[in-house]
């Protein structure tokens, strides 16, 4: 009976201790940043899985919605409501897009990879718009460097 009260103290512990381990990256939604304007600030985040992504709409008139098609199998859909804070705990594996629905066609999306990128040729396939297009080829050539 010892033995097993110390075994379920022992898992509680390391259940807690790796919780504890997971970091948080916020993500700023801006009417003009350091690349410009309608931007995700950043717009690339590398982030281990349990981690969290908090999207802050510092300016007005800004949401944080996952696109579909690019999000890793098994991972749940996100979407923000406008001007409000949303944070997403992300536990599978893979790449993450992300987009400002009423400025996804100026560019204001965001890549979050999380441990290995194992649906990027997925993700990359997904058809973009307008200025979303440059941007997210950038953002996969940022996620190549970050190896």
């Amino acid at each position: 009976m010892k033995f097993l009260l110390h075994l379920t103290t022992a898992v509680s512990l390391l259940a807690f201790a790796g919780g504890a381990n997971a970091a948080e990256h916020v993500v700023q939604m801006l009417n003009k940043g350091e690349k410009g304007v309608m931007v995700f600030q950043p717009n690339f985040v590398q982030a281990a899985p349990g981690d969290t992504v908090k999207f802050v709409p510092t300016d007005k008139s800004h949401n944080a919605e996952s696109i579909k098609g690019m999000i890793p199998e098994g991972a749940a859909d996100f979407k923000g409501k406008m001007n409000e804070e949303i944070t997403v705990t992300l536990d599978k594996e893979g790449v993450y897009g992300v987009k400002c629905t009423p400025h996804y066609g100026m560019g204001m999306v965001a890549l979050v990879v999380v441990g290995q990128p194992i649906n990027a040729d997925a993700a990359k396939a997904v058809k973009q718009t307008g200025k979303a297009k440059a941007a997210f080829a950038e953002l996969f050539g940022q996620s190549v460097a970050a190896k």
